[in-house]
């Protein structure tokens, strides 16, 4: 007879009730999909590793999401402003002519003091709107990649692999990292189990980046960015500076926006620019919200779930489906997934880590 609790709860609908139904749902779903790529003719080792480089590459950016939620706010919808900052530090080491591993931390550094600068401003606006900053960052990060629209065509590079070549002016659409950092991390380290390849050095940094976090926020300072997020009134009275901290939150966040995309360009091997970065806040949102978190509360453990939930799916649902019905209906059927997920996620964005 299975035990219960006091509350009358068996320990398997607690086990149940701490990770979440949906999510639950959502990882049987998950497997229901690896376990059928077999038998509809899908390549599954194929599959496992496209699904491993998907969360490779987009765990630094839903960890972005973490120091803002923290300090109360709210989803980092403005993330396209860490993401700028992240192009700029990879177009201007391309231009400078930096390549191999040394050109993904010299972009790392070049990204940085404009990550402070706009991430600064971007949390100056948030602490006079308290509130609807969701609502106004959506708009920041819309309006944000526009003027750099113009501003990548104006801007002086000139790397004959980055510029048009017709007119010598004006970065491409795509740049091509071959050469530069492509794969750079991917490749440290990197572990093939057959035809499954697994890119250690990716995964090793992410895991480095979020072991900082949880550092953080155990620290004095990540202590009073809790606070503030949790109870404000508490913060004040206790002698928290609560703008300083939420500034410093957005600028956090920013920066790890930074990295997140060089780590995204490093594992896909290519820039893409102009308006390439404008919804990617939404597949982090969601990824963060389907992992657990809420609107004031996030973890590691929140990242590291949704990001291999939202990628799974994204990344097996096609490839079955196409499998099964025999068409090319792959762009149809992620759109439809993907953005499905993102309405669910968001729905969803009152619910709390149990």
């Amino acid at each position: 007879m299975e035990k219960t609790t006091p509350l009358g709860k068996s320990r398997l609908q607690q086990l149940i009730d701490q990770f979440g139904l949906p999510r639950l749902i959502i990882a049987g779903f998950l497997l229901v999909l690896f376990i059928m790529a077999p038998f509809v003719g899908a390549d599954l080792p194929s599959q496992i590793t496209n699904t491993i480089n998907r969360f490779s590459w987009n765990a630094v950016l839903v960890l972005a999401m973490v120091p803002m939620v923290h300090s109360g706010c709210g989803l980092n919808f403005g993330l396209p402003l860490g993401i700028i900052s992240g192009l700029l530090g990879a177009t201007i080491t391309l231009n400078l002519g930096f390549r191999g591993l040394a050109s993904f931390f010299m972009a790392i550094l070049i990204a940085t003091p404009f990550a402070v600068v706009l991430g600064g401003g971007y949390g100056f606006l948030l602490n006079k709107i308290k509130g609807g900053e969701m609502m106004v960052a959506t708009y920041v990060g819309f309006s944000s990649v526009s003027f750099m629209c113009m501003m990548w065509l104006l801007l002086p590079y000139s790397n004959p692999t980055m510029v048009w070549g017709l007119s010598g002016k004006g970065l491409r659409t795509t740049i091509s990292l071959e050469g530069y950092y492509d794969k750079a991390l991917a490749k440290i380290g990197q572990i093939n189990i057959g035809n499954i390849s697994i890119p250690t050095g990716t995964l090793l940094f992410f895991a480095l980046l979020a072991f900082l976090m949880w550092g953080f926020l155990h620290t004095k300072t990540g202590t009073a960015m809790t606070a503030v997020g949790s109870n404000p009134a508490f913060a004040k009275a206790s002698g928290i500076n609560i703008d300083r901290i939420r500034v410093l939150s957005v600028i956090l966040s920013t920066w790890i926006a930074a990295v997140g995309i060089l780590v995204y360009e490093q594992g896909f091997g290519f820039i893409q620019l102009y308006m390439a970065p404008f919804n990617m806040a939404l597949p982090a949102v969601s990824a963060i919200l389907i992992g657990g978190a809420s609107v004031n509360k996030a973890s590691i453990s929140n990242v590291i779930i949704g990001t291999f939930l939202f990628q799974g799916i994204v990344t097996m649902t096609p490839t079955v489906m196409n499998s099964m019905i025999h068409m090319d209906m792959s762009e149809v059927i992620r759109v439809i997934v993907s953005q499905g997920m993102i309405l669910y996620a968001l729905t969803r964005k009152t619910e709390g880590s149990k």
